[in-house]
């Protein structure tokens, strides 16, 4: 970790590794973006010729995070807006999402993937209301984030913490939830977290994890349902509850959502 907000115009001093697929890299390639390699597109078409649905997870994902933001921004006034585990940038990011709904929004990215660090330049951008700002940190050291976080948000205002697709990668699942606990440890009352996993009930999923997990990338852990809505112990969840990604407050009626093995919520914190 470094000591401060890395230089966008410097990019990661950390040297970018393209003999290993990469998470950020494959979800960038299913997302239909461009910054990946040919190593991480072998890795992704191998894994969807295993399971096809990893790319509907993907976008799904995708979208309810866009919900997810408009739905805290217009019904709640939320304006402050933490995305760990940013990823890439691809057709639509947290601030642009956020910045839409509500032009004021102050938005904090959160990642320590050396390219995804390249690319703070492209995530630094904002509306001249509001502010976009980028944190060098470790997903395992929530300590270290929010101490960094209190130096760019009000942290006595509401925020709204996204963990999208990210969880799965703190391999042991105690400190995964510890890390949930620490990061909305210091958020004020009213505080909202927005979080989507993927789950360990579909057969076809779990194994082509298993080939994933071999193929040296960074691993990346299929839980149960029961244990993905510990997350939000101690929160107030909001209709419609826990449930699979393309059903949560699907924006286009009698469309029947596809059978997803995925859980996510939105639920604010008392």
């Amino acid at each position: 970790m470094t000591d401060g907000p890395p230089d966008p115009a410097q990019g990661s001093q950390a040297k970018i590794n393209t003999d290993v697929p990469q998470s950020a890299r494959i979800w960038n390639y299913w997302l239909g973006g461009t910054d990946n390699y040919e190593v991480d597109r072998a890795a992704g078409d191998q894994y969807v010729a295993l399971y096809p649905g990893i790319v509907e997870i993907a976008r799904s994902g995708r979208y309810f995070m866009d919900r997810a933001i408009r739905y805290l921004a217009g019904e709640h006034g939320i304006r402050q807006f933490m995305d760990c585990g940013t990823g890439l940038p691809t057709l639509d990011n947290t601030h642009e999402m956020a910045q839409r709904a509500a032009p004021d929004s102050h938005i904090v990215y959160v990642d320590n993937d050396p390219l995804v660090l390249a690319h703070a330049r492209a995530l630094l951008t904002s509306t001249p209301e509001g502010t976009t700002t980028y944190i060098d940190a470790s997903l395992h050291d929530p300590d270290a984030i929010m101490e960094r976080a209190a130096a760019v948000l009000d942290l006595s205002k509401p925020v709204a913490l996204l963990l999208v697709n990210v969880m799965g990668h703190i391999v042991d699942p105690d400190e995964a939830l510890a890390v949930a606990r620490g990061l909305l440890r210091p958020l004020a009352s009213g505080s909202f977290l927005i979080l989507d996993d993927c789950t360990d009930t579909h057969a076809g999923f779990n194994a082509a994890q298993k080939v994933y997990d071999d193929t040296g990338a960074i691993p990346f852990r299929l839980r149960s349902p029961e244990f993905i809505a510990g997350y939000f112990d101690g929160l107030e969840p909001v209709e419609p509850g826990f449930v699979q990604s393309p059903r949560w407050r699907p924006e286009v009626e009698g469309i029947d959502t596809e059978d997803l093995p995925t859980l996510c919520g939105v639920a604010r914190k008392p």
